[in-house]
């Protein structure tokens, strides 16, 4: 039998697990580890500058493409409890990395050694599960484990926590004999499928609701052809947001008290039936009025994990299965009903979904200076097309991208979409460009998002990875102030303050500019809305020639309010600038506005 460190078989099952690429900060601890990342080879290598960075670019990596799990790497204490962030964004959006973190040696483990901390019990409720391995001869099956998890049923992170002795002792392993566990995915059953289906027959009005979960199913393809079978429109969730192309005939927008369309909410009132597919009803979809979510309507909910199933509402008929496996039976079935001429007639339906579609939409030609945001999101709709990917995180920046641009295919839209940390969108774009370096990457900030953890900047530099990033600019917490006017406040939120090295961009206060330059990167400012487009097509010519990220930062108005419920409540969604009244004032819309 081969005899290796425990810290080599673990390098080994990475790479028989299909790892190729990992993200992280060396360090004492760790260094066991990253001798045999060296010496054993066939793992490339990113250096984070900081460790919650390496976190969220193995989400990133994760989330790009289908059948990805990214690897971040950090030593003990600090870098593990700064990767809980990045932990919590995987657990909370369902998405699988697996963190490896040194350790002080076990026989100190309870002497308060340098940097030792119980990083398992920290990262176990963010985790599906978090182990310090205190004997070597473990480390394989503990590895072969943590793939099972990160893949069978719902998918989310795992922890690996060794301590350097743990690392650098010899145990017994064969790597050319690993074999990975098999994965576990509940599966639904014809008769459930058929369940369901009866239930959706019964009604006149019927939507399907995709989830994120169809996307980490990789079973797109069949949502949009079991609604092309059915003829029900379909509203997908910010998570499940490139499940069906924008443009097609049975997309209908996005349902919510923020990342929604007026038209979307419109359909969603309108129904009496939903068929939710690998989506958490999270509140931001659904508001805190159930009632108006829920009511005259029937609900059959389909999702990979059981506890999910009645944990906001009670649905009318539940389903815990993996998103693939259901939609191949919904298919099957929809084909069967059809030929046998026992598919209701949803046309009529469908097209009054178009309807609103073509008639209630938002403003967003403006021509003021300083712009105001829609301006931004109408000029990137023209200037980056169909094969976009575009990468963000939260605050008015992210809502009002999920009001106005276009997305055409999954995993086109990487949003984190429930933990939202600030300084999330730069470390992900730089994990989904490293993912996939064919796809033209937009990450999206608001002014604090990007200052977050901008030194990350300097990773894309350093590893010549090339992406458009468009900052807006405000100067302002624009999410937190307009949630404070509900408390008739407007305290400490405001970032303005005169730069006595950029006085030329008077109030604004940090010249992003010339800390992108200072990281390596190129910048760009845009004042005049009418000047965008010539920035973006810029922006793309000189990433491509550098291969370094682009920062193309336009200055917004102070002040400008988003479309939201001030109620947290769907049904009731404020609009606080002037809607589309004509067809130039919303030209780049998914359809042209119908006066």
């Amino acid at each position: 039998m081969p005899r290796m460190t425990a810290a080599a078989a673990a390098v080994e099952i990475l790479k028989r697990e299909g790892v190729a690429q990992a993200f992280g900060v060396p360090g004492a601890a760790i260094n066991p580890f990253y001798r045999e990342l060296k010496n054993v080879g066939g793992i490339k290598h990113t250096l984070a500058r900081h460790v919650e960075g390496a976190s969220h670019m193995a989400e990133g990596f994760t989330r790009a493409k289908a059948g990805n799990i990214g690897v971040c790497i950090g030593t003990s204490g600090p870098a593990g409890t700064d990767m809980i962030t990045g932990l919590y964004s995987a657990i909370a959006d369902s998405i699988p990395i697996l963190c490896i973190t040194g350790q002080a040696p076990v026989s100190k483990l309870h002497k308060e050694d340098f940097q030792a901390v119980d990083i398992a019990s920290i990262a176990g409720p963010v985790t599906k599960k978090a182990t310090t391995v205190l004997e070597a001869a473990q480390v394989p099956g503990v590895f072969q484990e943590a793939f099972h998890l990160m893949r069978s049923g719902r998918p989310g992170p795992v922890l690996i926590d060794l301590p350097i002795d743990v690392q650098l002792t010899e145990i017994e392993f064969d790597p050319e004999t690993y074999e990975p566990l098999p994965v576990y995915k509940p599966q639904a059953t014809r008769a459930q499928a058929e369940k369901a289906l009866a239930l959706l027959l019964e009604s006149e009005r019927p939507l399907i609701v995709a989830g994120g979960g169809i996307i980490n199913a990789d079973a797109c393809d069949l949502l949009v052809e079991f609604a092309e079978l059915t003829n029900i429109p379909v509203i997908s969730t910010l998570m499940g947001w490139g499940t069906i192309p924008d443009d097609h005939e049975l997309a209908a927008g996005m349902v919510g008290v923020q990342t929604s369309h007026r038209y979307g909410n419109e359909t969603f009132l309108a129904s009496d039936f939903v068929l939710g597919i690998g989506n958490r009803w999270a509140n931001r979809h659904t508001g805190y009025n159930l009632e108006a979510y829920t009511k005259g309507r029937t609900f059959v909910h389909v999702d990979i994990e059981p506890t999910q199933l009645g944990k906001i509402f009670a649905p009318d008929y539940g389903i815990a299965s993996d998103a693939k496996a259901a939609l191949e039976l919904f298919v099957e079935i929809a084909k069967e009903l059809k030929a046998a001429g026992r598919l209701p007639d949803f046309s009529a339906w469908a097209a009054s979904a178009q309807e609103r579609k073509a008639t209630l939409q938002r403003r967003t030609h403006f021509d003021n200076i300083p712009m105001k945001p829609q301006r931004v999101y109408e000029e990137m709709n023209k200037a980056f097309g169909p094969e976009t990917r575009y990468v963000t995180t939260i605050g008015l920046s992210q809502i009002a991208a999920a009001q106005f641009l276009h997305v055409y295919k999954p995993r086109h839209w990487i949003n984190c979409g429930q933990a939202g940390p600030l300084g999330w969108t730069i470390p992900a774009a730089i994990g989904a460009a490293t993912a996939d370096p064919e796809t033209p990457i937009v990450a999206l900030s608001g002014d604090y998002d990007f200052q977050f953890m901008i030194e990350e900047l300097a990773v894309a530099a350093q590893h010549k990875v090339p992406y458009v990033h468009v900052l807006v600019n405000n100067a302002y917490l624009g999410l937190i102030r307009q949630a404070q006017a509900g408390l008739d406040i407007n305290f400490q939120v405001n970032l303005e303050f005169e730069n006595i090295n950029t006085p030329e961009i008077g109030v604004y206060g940090v010249d992003h500019v010339k800390v992108a330059e200072g990281l390596g990167v190129k910048a760009i400012r845009v004042t005049d809305p009418d000047e965008l487009g010539a920035a973006f097509e810029q922006a793309k010519k000189l990433a491509v020639e550098h291969r370094v990220p682009v920062v193309v930062e336009a200055i917004l108005e102070r002040v400008t309010n988003i479309s939201m419920s001030k109620t947290v409540d769907m049904s009731n969604v404020t609009e606080f600038e002037e809607l589309a009244t004509e067809p130039g004032h919303a030209p780049t819309a998914i359809q042209a506005l119908k006066v």
